[in-house]
């Protein structure tokens, strides 16, 4: 009878004290395995210092490589660099030599140019014209000036009083 004038009095105080320590039994516990590995890991490395040092060793080497790759990477960019620019260089050399000899560079930028070949000279070439490239909304539209803008042509009425009849 005590007990159970006991669970009826204090019943939800008591199964939330026993879930509470239930929570907290499992928290210490996690820690402690957490504990006993760390000081195991420690252990191991105090005992081993040879694979220790075969780790950095390894970890060295790769470093290394990874950096000997880096550095072949850089030398074949730089090398690519300066092959553009001999390109450049070479390509602004023969638009300055064309120039002197009056022919249009414009032309021979694109494509190479064959020198002494058959066909007609530079001389008796006619340029192209340029494309007639119309704006986009006519020629002249002003929304401002009411000129241009096509077919519509909207003008406002006179002002003051209608003359009607």
């Amino acid at each position: 009878m005590l007990v159970g004038s006991l669970l009826a009095s204090y019943g939800w105080y008591i199964l939330f004290s026993c879930i509470l320590l239930y929570i907290v039994i499992q928290r210490l516990s996690l820690r402690l395995r957490a504990l006993r590995q760390r000081q195991l890991d420690q252990a191991e490395t105090v005992l081993e210092p040879d694979v220790v040092v075969k780790r950095q060793e390894a970890l060295a080497a790769a470093r290394l490589r990874m950096q000997e790759d880096l550095n072949a990477q850089v030398e074949k960019h730089k090398e690519k660099l300066r092959q553009l620019e001999e390109e450049k260089r070479r390509q602004k050399i023969e638009m300055w030599d064309s120039m002197q000899e009056g022919r249009s560079y414009k032309r021979n930028s694109g494509r190479p140019q064959e020198e002494d070949g058959p066909g007609p000279s530079t001389s008796s070439v006619i340029p192209k014209g340029k494309s007639d490239k119309k704006p986009l909304r006519g020629g002249g539209y002003n929304p401002l000036t009411g000129e241009g803008g096509g077919t519509c042509s909207w003008r406002p009425g006179r002002r003051g009083p209608s003359s009607g009849g």
